[in-house]
């Protein structure tokens, strides 16, 4: 959960499970995060990810529920989380 509270710009992110399953194994760096979406740059060019179809880790961290972290990322680092 450390991971949640830095800044994800510039860090790899993969796709691990999602609603479309087209997006499952996608992955490349993360060039902008807004409060629903996240934009990374991967093999085939600018990808907008919706946070809350996906879960994904950040640097082959823990999965991240993408759901659970729809909010600004100004207001993300500074959030505290329950942990399961």
């Amino acid at each position: 959960m450390e991971h949640w509270h830095t800044s994800w710009l510039a860090r790899t992110l993969k796709v691990v499970s999602s609603t479309d399953s087209t997006l499952v194994g996608r992955s490349g760096v993360v060039v902008n995060e807004s409060r629903n979406t996240l934009t990374i740059e991967g093999e085939n060019g600018l990808s907008t990810l919706a946070k809350n179809t996906i879960q994904f880790t950040i640097d082959g961290s823990e999965p991240v529920v993408g759901s659970m972290v729809c909010q600004r990322p100004e207001d993300r680092v500074q959030r505290k989380y329950r942990r399961n």
